[in-house]
């Protein structure tokens, strides 16, 4: 690639300039932390951060409040690099927002200097909310990733680095039972009691576990179950998610976990209705080129990758993956094991050894970027992998 390792290491002389102001951005949001659609100064923080850096930038974004857009050059190709910011209740940044969306808009501000060579268009996405409804969901469905390249971030893990990273699809159902309220004592035959309709569908959706593939994951929670112990209770809810490794999977277990709230209320002689409380997210599509790149990248910075564990967790970076080739590598932060969505993962996210992985996550980044805009060849592989992954969406960027 024509002058790769040239722009290569003006970006690294660029990130090395801002490194002090992109850690004071990642400690300012880790002191603050704000929970999905709340995140005013963090999104605030990552604005004031590239717009100092010669961004122009939109928010709010895609009609929410706390996402935003930063936008330099123009035409093809087009990198979308994705910045996190919300953070857990009672933990903070236990899944390490603030770090990992700081590695983007970092490396953002590093490219900006290039971009009159190389050429296309760079955006930096502030895409608040990951942990809750998801605002790469609306961004995706609103048409924002349709003309990109390649939207990739990176996500902060403990001990090991992977590239290939999937996520199950998931969808938000919460079941509401309802039933007629009595005297729990004088006369409990006159009541229909919702709760029992409630535990009994968590029990059937226990059951239901031994007939699904391993991947498939269930899970709920009594969100609302009475009032008091001698009044039968009338109001039940049951908030769930529910996991597959692709989306026609979960469709599918979708419908048999509904037969299994029916069952319960019909058991327990109550009504049952059912409301998605969330947006649904897709599952990640595989994209061989970028991984392949990707994974050259972490060599050139000699950072060792194990192989990705199958599918983890649930991210909205899947629905962008089925409008775009789409990245969402993990990046180790520390030498010591430290589970996600732990208070010890959020110290591990800001402690004093944090700095190097910010550094180190824009080089990554930005050298991704450099590839694409420079070779050819690549993004035209990117859009034929993209296709055979079997998308709905088939572009002509």
């Amino acid at each position: 690639m024509h002058n790769y390792e040239q722009f290569s290491r003006n970006a690294d002389i660029s990130i090395r300039e801002r490194l002090s102001d992109a850690i004071a951005l990642n400690l300012g949001i880790a002191g603050r932390p704000e929970t999905g659609g709340e995140e005013h100064f963090a999104c605030a923080a990552h604005t004031d951060f590239l717009r100092h850096a010669g961004f122009s930038v939109e928010t709010p974004f895609s009609g929410i409040p706390t996402a935003f857009c930063a936008t330099a050059g123009s035409g093809f190709p087009v990198v979308a690099l994705l910045a996190e910011y919300d953070a857990l209740p009672l933990i903070g940044h236990g899944c390490g927002h603030c770090l990992h969306g700081s590695m983007s808009s970092l490396a953002g501000a590093a490219l900006l200097p290039l971009m009159a060579e190389l050429g296309g268009t760079l955006r930096v996405v502030g895409t608040p909310a990951e942990e809750t409804n998801g605002a790469k969901v609306t961004m995706a469905e609103m048409g924002v990733f349709d003309d990109v390249t390649l939207a990739v971030m990176l996500h902060c893990n403990d001990v090991t680095s992977f590239v290939r990273y999937r996520s199950l699809a998931m969808d938000a159902p919460e079941f509401t039972f309802t039933g007629t309220t009595a005297h729990a004592a004088g006369a409990p035959w006159e009541g229909r009691n919702a709760l029992n309709g409630a535990m009994l569908f968590l029990h059937a959706m226990d059951m239901l576990r031994q007939h699904v593939r391993p991947e498939i994951r269930m899970h709920g929670v009594i969100t609302d179950g009475g009032t008091a112990p001698n009044i039968v209770p009338d109001r039940a809810v049951v908030r769930c998610y529910v996991r597959a490794p692709e989306r026609t999977q979960l469709d599918a277990l979708m419908k048999r976990i509904d037969r299994c709230a029916s069952g319960a209320a019909m058991a327990t002689e109550t009504d049952v209705s059912c409301r998605l409380v969330e947006f649904s997210f897709d599952d990640t599509k595989p994209n061989e080129s970028a991984e392949t790149m990707m994974e050259s990248v972490f060599s050139e910075l000699c950072v060792p990758v194990v192989p990705a564990p199958g599918p983890i967790g649930s991210s909205d970076v899947g629905n962008v993956s089925h409008r775009c080739p789409a990245l969402q590598p993990h990046l180790a932060i520390t030498d010591v094991p430290t589970p996600h969505h732990t208070r010890r993962f959020a110290e591990a996210s800001s402690s004093a050894s944090s700095g190097k992985a910010l550094d180190l996550g824009a080089r990554i980044l930005a050298r991704a970027a450099i590839r694409v805009f420079l070779d050819g060849e690549l993004c035209k592989a990117l859009r034929e992998d993209y296709r055979d992954a079997g998308n709905q969406n088939p572009r002509t960027l």
